[in-house]
């Protein structure tokens, strides 16, 4: 069976955060880093299934990426 990226990407520790476009895509990224989370930014694709309302996001998904955190490893 084939292993989803979000699921990789879970195991890792990331958790998913929210879907945005540039600029805003970059003010969330800084604002999580500035609260001491890694940020990891990954492509939306439409297939995924994802929690926002992604009608509009279909029509340009390379616009897109998604937020992911996680507290930084030492």
């Amino acid at each position: 069976m084939k292993t989803s990226r979000h699921q990789e990407l879970t195991r890792q520790g990331w958790e998913r955060q929210v879907i945005y476009d540039e600029p805003r895509l970059s003010e969330i990224a800084e604002m999580y880093r500035e609260i001491g989370l890694e940020v990891h930014l990954e492509p939306f694709h439409p297939g995924e299934e994802v929690s926002e309302c992604s009608e509009c996001m279909k029509s340009f998904p390379e616009k897109y990426q998604i937020v992911y955190t996680r507290k930084k490893v030492k």
